[in-house]
């Protein structure tokens, strides 16, 4: 029982974490049509900054809004200053659907190079806001602490405050009506690549609240974040690359299903779970768990 239930919680709490990212490469490729892969070099370089801001000021709290600023800022400028010119230079053939791709798995190597460069190799803490030992339950020690808990409080607030702004608001319908139908955005008046860059911004942003969460049961290193770039986007194809319901319906599975296999079976299939889902799906059902009319709805 107590097992069952860990496995539950912890298993609801990476699924949490892997929805952020899946969220974030769903944003950017219904607005572009591109997997950006980059997405982990972003958001190690927005959670390295606020490595800095907790070392040097002691607060987590204020480290985890400085990587929401600054992974919002560096995925605009990645959007303006490096796809929106390479779309424009890549505009004819089959290397259309190719070279950007290419391209964020460059960008991906460049900002692991700075990152190495400018903080190192070593592996960096970031000590978590509440503690990491597990709830008490009777004689039985819960893998489950007060900072998963915490975790999976902090992403419901984020998962409720895109859906507010993306079906509520007038920046949101702006957003889906420049991702499904940019010539007709145009036509009405709506800047169709700013409204874009403020998309990848806002994929910037959720990268770099996964990031930080994910870092303080880990460590931080130049290639720390890469696992959760995999499990971000098998989790966005299992629930459906058009949907940002799907990828958190996606993550939530991939996250219990890792756990399960981790807790029942053997640590060694972590990663080869998160593979034979993808595979099942995409022989199951190709366009993810929610796909079709339904996705269009977040």
């Amino acid at each position: 029982m107590y097992k069952l239930l860990s496995s539950l919680l912890i298993g609801i709490s990476l699924g949490a974490i892997y929805s952020l990212m899946s969220i974030s490469l769903v944003l950017v490729w219904r607005s572009t049509r591109v997997v950006n892969f980059a997405q982990a070099g972003q958001a190690i370089v927005s959670t390295y900054i606020a490595f800095e801001v907790v070392n040097r000021t002691g607060s987590f709290w204020l480290a985890f809004f400085v990587a929401i600023i600054a992974g919002a800022i560096l995925g605009a400028i990645v959007d303006r200053y490096f796809m929106r010119p390479l779309f424009k230079r890549v505009n004819s053939g089959p290397i259309v659907a190719i070279a950007p791709v290419v391209a964020t798995l460059g960008l991906l190597g460049i900002l692991r190079a700075i990152v190495g460069f400018v903080w190192g190799v070593e592996l960096k803490p970031i000590a978590p806001p509440v503690s990491l030992d597990g709830f008490s339950l009777g004689s039985e020690v819960l893998p489950f602490a007060p900072y998963n808990a915490l975790v999976i409080v902090i992403v419901a607030i984020v998962l409720i405050i895109l859906s507010l702004l993306f079906q509520k608001t007038n920046l949101g319908l702006s957003l889906r009506a420049s991702a499904y139908s940019p010539e007709i955005a145009r036509l009405s008046g709506i800047r169709v690549n700013e409204i874009r860059t403020l998309g990848w911004a806002i994929a910037g942003a959720a990268g770099a609240i996964a990031g930080i969460l994910a870092t303080p049961t880990s460590y931080l290193s130049p290639n720390s974040l890469d696992v959760l770039l995999v499990f971000g986007f098998a989790a966005a194809v299992i629930g459906g690359l058009e949907s940002m319901v799907g990828a958190v319906v996606g993550a939530l599975v991939l996250g219990l299903g890792v756990t399960f296999v981790s807790n029942y079976v053997s640590t060694s299939l972590i990663f080869p779970t998160a593979f034979v889902f993808l595979i099942i799906i995409l022989l199951v059902r190709p366009s993810g768990i929610i796909a079709g009319k339904g996705s269009r709805r977040a």
